[in-house]
């Protein structure tokens, strides 16, 4: 065993404790955290379609947890309460260019481009074709034909389901791109 005298002599510096953690360390923790997130949400090997610089995650002051995902000065997504997290357009757009976040995408016919724009709910009728990952609640970005991103929301009904009706809403938008 080394003493602290033959320590300061063999040249070993003591090792000190730092409160908190180092930037670097910080930044590759909160990277890897949102990459967990991102993949148990949305499937595995969705997060690779996140940005590799400027993430940020912004915390509670009262419980500690993650509220908010940026990238820069872009909001990525709001961080739920529950865990889930509800992805802004900026947010779907990144991750749609990942092929399988298109298992949590819907496609809808392009007549309806417009009402998804507006912020009004897609129908059934309107479905194209919808993700198997989409269940009730889950978090869904709504496509064109082309593959843009018309809104993003909240499912209503499983995915197969969403094909095989006729009527009835499929998904509440709760934020549509303005044109």
């Amino acid at each position: 065993m080394v003493r602290p005298s033959q320590r300061e002599s063999a040249g070993v510096i003591p090792f000190i404790a730092l409160s908190g953690r180092p930037p670097s360390l910080q930044s590759f923790d909160e990277r890897r955290k949102l990459s967990i997130m991102v993949d148990y949400l949305f499937g595995r090997g969705v997060a690779r379609a996140l940005p590799k610089q400027d993430l940020r995650l912004v915390y509670s002051r009262r419980s500690g947890r993650a509220k908010l995902v940026f990238h820069g000065e872009r909001l990525l997504a709001t961080v739920k309460p529950n865990g889930a997290m509800a992805l802004s357009l900026y947010g779907a757009e990144l991750l749609a260019k990942s092929p399988k976040f298109q298992e949590n995408c819907v496609t809808v016919a392009d007549e309806t481009a417009e009402f998804v724009h507006s912020g009004r709910s897609v129908f059934c009728k309107f479905v194209m074709s919808a993700g198997r990952n989409i269940l009730p609640g889950s978090e869904v970005a709504v496509l064109d034909s082309k593959g843009n991103v018309l809104g993003v929301g909240t499912a209503i009904l499983n995915g197969k389901v969403m094909k095989q009706f006729k009527s009835g809403a499929a998904v509440k938008i709760r934020a549509g791109r303005e044109r």
